[in-house]
């Protein structure tokens, strides 16, 4: 099918896979914060802390990136779509962001709670 006739389609799957880019942005964010949070604090942390900082740093940098990975992916399936023609709700990155908001802030809290 000529992707002309679909333009305005088109056009909103970029803006939501830039909008997916700017999440992701958001997650690595949340890591630096906790990186600097805990070189900042780090003579009054506990190892239980220093540990939580790390795994806070880490965990968001890697959802950070598997949210790139999964909006990648979740742009060309979409885009595929819109040329046959076909509808296939995205529920699959709606679960996973919504549990690796949960996740972060159960770890956030945590790191808050115990720091």
């Amino acid at each position: 099918m000529d992707e002309q006739k679909l333009i305005q389609q088109h056009l909103a799957n970029e803006r939501t896979y830039l909008a997916w880019i700017r999440t992701a942005i958001a997650l690595v964010g949340v890591g630096f914060l906790a990186t600097t949070l805990h070189i900042n604090g780090a003579q009054q942390m506990s190892r239980f802390g220093e540990d939580l900082a790390i795994l806070v740093s880490i965990a968001s940098l890697f959802l950070g990136v598997m949210t790139i990975v999964g909006a990648t992916i979740n742009y060309y399936q979409t885009r595929r779509n819109i040329n046959e023609s076909r509808f296939v709700s995205s529920h699959r990155i709606i679960v996973f962001m919504t549990a690796v908001v949960i996740l972060l802030v159960i770890l956030v809290s945590a790191y808050l709670t115990f720091v």
